[in-house]
């Protein structure tokens, strides 16, 4: 990592705003119209206005990102957003529960400096997308200032910043606020000078890879080259040469990541012989009883098994799951399909899925996007056409459904070094950040 500086944030003043759960949110694009409806409704201040600002009758362009860029200025003229005097990194723990375990993830905010991706040391896992980055750009250039922050992993085998940083912490009153999902999250300044500067001696020669918010990674790359093709080189110290970024260690036993299953539409309606039939030696198959509910089976025995290689598929022509796991012909079929790609790419349960068995084996490139959910759970629902997965843009019944494992944090890291981009949605870290904690003026 290049650089790990402290900054001085820009934050809500809980004397104006009451309860810090008010008005902070998720990031921008897992937010959809309703929930931006209740954010909108949640506080007068919620930085839903900040990082979504919604289209309002009348708007005929971009007024929505002045908007925003107004609310920043209106809250800091009334008090209800306040600039630390002192410069310092924020520790950052979620408290989270999964299947009746709790887990606390526990990193820290820090500006980042940005290196574009590619020359250096900071390095990508997934593909970006042009329209995405003009909408981040739009905002930034409005509000002068980092909304949100970009979630980056690092290798502390011992978690040493992070262990020295909890230290730290020790008789310091943080502020808290709870999510939507029931989610505790807690920040902590800090702000010791000799603390700060063994952390970031502690950060100085580790690689980053970006968990989440790539696009506004590059948006924050775009904006600094616009301000140096406008004012020439900016110095050293100037604010637009670093990122707001979470930190947080790939060690740590809060690190969780979560699967992405698939459910599509577009396809034939396969049988399970069918599916068998065309996986062909590719795969061992084996089908299961019970019919869509016997889709928790297969991810019981899919986490057992702990193995990229196996995956679960859905024949809706007979309501029966099979349960294949990759042989070495499927290695040998994914070698010749993939051979630009690294192993470690081609043997990603995502890239079996798609490339292999999707797309080839079963004939179905092209097929329209999927719908990607978390838990199984969703994936009955949204067969049977139940729950939210029901409420799609779409009402057409979904023709296939897959379980898949998520990569793991070595695979983000092998991956990343060879320079290659996961295909899509092979990752979920979970909990999400929280936007609302703290701002970064680029002023």
């Amino acid at each position: 990592m290049p650089n790990t500086a402290p900054f001085a944030a820009l934050r809500y003043n809980l004397e104006h705003i009451g309860s810090l759960s008010d008005v902070i949110a998720p990031p921008y694009d897992v937010i959809d119209p309703d929930f931006q409806d209740q954010l909108y409704k949640r506080h007068p201040a919620n930085c839903i206005r900040v990082i979504l600002n919604r289209v309002e009758p009348g708007d005929s362009g971009d007024e929505r990102y002045e908007r925003a860029a107004g609310f920043v200025r209106q809250w800091i003229e009334e008090g209800v957003l306040y600039r630390e005097d002192q410069p310092a990194y924020y520790v950052y723990h979620q408290q989270f529960e999964i299947d009746g375990t709790t887990f606390n993830r526990r990193g820290f905010m820090a500006r980042v400096r940005i290196q574009p991706f590619g020359e250096g040391n900071i390095y990508p896992h997934e593909e970006t997308h042009p329209k995405a980055k003009v909408d981040r750009l739009k905002l930034t250039n409005a509000t002068q200032q980092n909304n949100s922050q970009i979630f980056g992993l690092y290798p502390d085998p011992e978690n040493t910043a992070i262990e020295k940083l909890d230290a730290a912490c020790a008789g310091l009153t943080p502020v808290e606020a709870t999510d939507h999902l029931g989610v505790k999250h807690t920040l902590w300044t800090v702000t010791d000078p000799q603390v700060i500067q063994e952390v970031a001696a502690i950060m100085e020669d580790k690689p980053m890879f970006v968990a989440d918010g790539h696009h506004r990674y590059e948006t924050a790359s775009n904006y600094k080259a616009q301000l140096e093709e406008e004012l020439g080189p900016l110095p050293e110290d100037h604010p637009a040469n670093f990122v707001m970024t979470m930190l947080v260690g790939m060690s740590d036993p809060g690190m969780i990541v979560l699967p992405t299953h698939r459910l599509l539409r577009g396809t034939p309606k396969f049988s399970s012989s069918e599916i068998i039939e065309k996986l062909g030696a590719a795969f061992n198959c084996k089908t299961l009883e019970s019919g869509i509910d016997a889709a928790t089976q297969a991810w019981a025995a899919m986490e057992t098994a702990d193995r990229q290689e196996v995956v679960a598929l859905y024949g809706v022509e007979d309501d029966t799951w099979v349960l294949a796991e990759a042989t070495e012909s499927a290695a040998a079929k994914m070698h010749d399909l993939a051979a630009s790609q690294s192993e470690q790419w081609r043997g990603l349960g995502v890239s079996l899925l798609h490339r292999l068995v999707i797309d080839t084996l079963l004939g179905c490139e092209g097929h329209p996007k999927p719908t990607y959910v978390h838990e199984v759970s969703e994936v009955i629902e949204g067969i049977r056409g139940e729950g939210s997965q029901a409420e799609s843009d779409s009402d057409e019944p979904y023709t296939l459904a897959a379980l898949v494992m998520p990569a793991k944090l070595e695979h983000v890291e092998a991956i990343s070094l060879h320079k290659e981009r996961m295909p899509a949605k092979s990752t979920y870290f979970y909990p999400k950040l929280l936007s609302g904690l703290t701002f970064n003026p680029l002023r």
